[in-house]
């Protein structure tokens, strides 16, 4: 499960330790993409209040929007498991492609081709400079894990999914699945 090596469609889970980040704590981040020049992911498990429609009123949907992460918040960007119907779109891995043909895939929405279980959008994404993800991998800042859930993690990533993660993993990082996400809190 654990992963050795940062490969783009691995996950990142937050460590327990990332506390008062409002961006990364309890993240679980896909990434998009990963070279020597630096690393892009988005969160899987944010959601924030606002539906497709809500930002683009000629999309008859109610997707929800996810926090992809602090990077450019004021765009949209998805991620889909239909390469077949979205023109131009990148793999990311096994079955999980990121953008395309963003006219075409309002329209395959509309028309009901594309459900909730072949896409999901993000304003922002989670970026890395050079170096900068192996140095946050080296300081204890993520655990690298393998996304075993390949295409179907559009359905599997909710507001829990770090949770479930956390549990996984098991031994020390089990007194943490149930501590509540701010301390000051406890």
């Amino acid at each position: 499960m654990i992963a050795e090596k940062l490969e783009k469609g691995h996950l990142l889970i937050a460590e327990p330790s990332i506390i008062g980040d409002l961006s990364f704590n309890r993240s679980v981040i896909l990434l998009a993409d990963h070279t020597s020049e630096g690393s892009v992911g988005f969160i899987l498990n944010k959601p924030l209040k606002y539906t497709i429609k809500d930002l683009l009123p000629e999309v008859e949907s109610n997707f929800k929007i996810y926090n992809g992460g602090p990077v450019e918040q004021d765009n949209l960007y998805f991620i889909h498991n239909v390469p077949d119907l979205i023109p131009n779109s990148i793999e990311i891995s096994k079955g999980i492609y990121w953008g395309g043909d963003f006219d075409f895939t309002k329209e395959l929405i509309n028309t009901g081709v594309i459900k909730k279980k072949n896409i999901r959008f993000f304003l922002g994404y989670t970026g890395w400079d050079s170096e900068q993800l192996e140095n946050e991998m080296q300081a204890n800042s993520w655990i690298l894990i393998k996304n075993n859930y390949e295409n179907k993690i559009l359905g599997k990533a909710s507001v829990h999914f770090w949770k479930e993660k956390i549990v996984e993993l098991g031994g020390d990082y089990l007194i943490w699945s149930n501590a509540p996400e701010n301390p000051i809190l406890n």
